[in-house]
């Protein structure tokens, strides 16, 4: 029933999911369900892939998805799939922007744990409804930030943690592409036409779209808690209405600092995310392009870069390791490595007992939230003339 949560059957091998969103021409539903099989411990069984019937049908039939198990509208897909025993583990939501906070509310309110992409929706006080509501039903809820789930990133995360670099005092980290330098969103490119639509992706295409994954690696990586932005929004395209480069200054608390800079607009850089995380006794940089190699400067020492594969890491992030030193490892592997912790939790919630510590170590709800209060204070920032704005 609605705004209740259904019995769900007992597990008895893989898990079941659906997907909303990800159908013809679609770029990052592919890279999910690809993902989510490399591990095999999910397989799709419902779907929702797009606006038009016609399409899910054929894409449901492609994935040999039943007819029965494919939906016109994600609503109709969380009440069928919601409703009593056999219907799905887990939905996936890999939807324009809009539809996020919808989608996920209907499933999360029958009971249906939720993995959503990036942004988790367009406002706080969205965020918070769909935070409280999974926590309230003890639905486990994933929001990809795809970038923490490499190797080399969790490596940097378990230094920090352990005190090998000293305090975190300043950190310096950019996402520059160029793919809209060109009005891509004017010659057909759909994935440009929406993204630079506030209509579809909200109040921010380069901060929201990328500029928000530099705010979650860092948190990841340091914990550090930002208490205020400083930020200036560009829109470098002619006749854009959302920015397509921003530079953003950040204090954390405790006093450390921050400068991030993303942009669209940057001839020469396919997807050029990189960190450089300096602390009193040391430094940490990493390259998405590069991802199996951690450079580490610790002082008094010789420069390492530490390679994923050959070197010894921290337990937690040598278990993500897949296959062995020169051979690249990327952006499949490390989404997988996110899901295949979600599912692992999912499983052993299933089996009654409380998932903990690593089994969540996935990025979640609040996770989301965070991303959508960075994006949220960086516009207002802009809006003002590029002031602070507390976080």
């Amino acid at each position: 029933m609605i705004d209740g949560s259904p019995p769900r059957t007992e597990f008895t091998g893989k898990l079941r999911y659906g997907m909303v969103g990800g159908g013809p021409g679609a770029f990052i539903g592919d890279v999910h369900r690809r993902s989510i099989a490399l591990d095999e411990m999910a397989l799709i069984t419902a779907g929702c892939f797009s606006r038009s019937f016609e399409n899910t049908l054929s894409t449901g039939t492609a994935l040999g998805i039943d007819r029965d198990r494919l939906y016109g509208t994600f609503e109709e897909m969380a009440e069928a799939e919601g409703n009593g025993p056999g219907g799905i583990d887990f939905a996936v939501i890999v939807t324009p922007n809009v539809s996020h906070y919808p989608a996920v509310r209907a499933f999360l309110r029958r009971g249906i744990p939720v993995v959503c992409d990036k942004p988790l929706c367009f406002t706080e006080s969205q965020a918070m409804e769909l935070t409280d509501l999974a926590k309230s039903r003890d639905l486990l809820f994933c929001v990809t930030y795809t970038y923490t789930g490499f190797p080399a990133v969790k490596h940097a995360r378990e230094m920090i943690r352990h005190g090998e670099i000293g305090e975190v005092i300043y950190v310096a980290a950019e996402y520059p592409q160029d793919w809209l330098i060109s009005p891509q969103e004017k010659e057909g490119n759909r994935q440009a036409q929406w993204r630079t639509d506030p209509q579809w992706t909200g109040n921010s295409n380069c901060v929201g779209d990328i500029g928000s994954h530099i705010e979650n690696i860092i948190s990841y990586v340091t914990g550090l808690k930002i208490k205020s932005v400083l930020a200036r929004l560009d829109r470098l395209g002619p006749g854009r209405v959302l920015d397509d480069n921003a530079t953003i200054l950040v204090e954390y608390e405790g006093g450390a600092k921050g400068v991030y800079w993303s942009s669209q607009m940057a001839a020469g850089y396919d997807n050029g995310l990189q960190f450089r995380i300096f602390g009193r006794q040391g430094s940490l940089e990493w390259r998405v392009e590069d991802p199996n190699y951690l450079r580490v400067s610790l002082r008094d020492k010789p420069r390492m870069v530490l390679s994923r594969g050959r070197d010894s890491f921290y337990p937690r992030a040598q278990a993500f390791s897949r296959i062995p030193a020169g051979h690249p490892e990327g952006y499949f592997e490390a989404l997988a490595n996110i899901y295949k912790t979600y599912m692992g939790a999912l499983i052993k919630q299933r089996a009654g007992e409380t998932p903990e510590g690593d089994d969540l170590d996935f990025p979640n709800g609040q996770d989301g939230l965070n991303g959508v209060r960075f994006i949220n204070a960086c516009v207002e920032s802009s809006r003002q003339g590029a002031v602070w704005i507390t976080f």
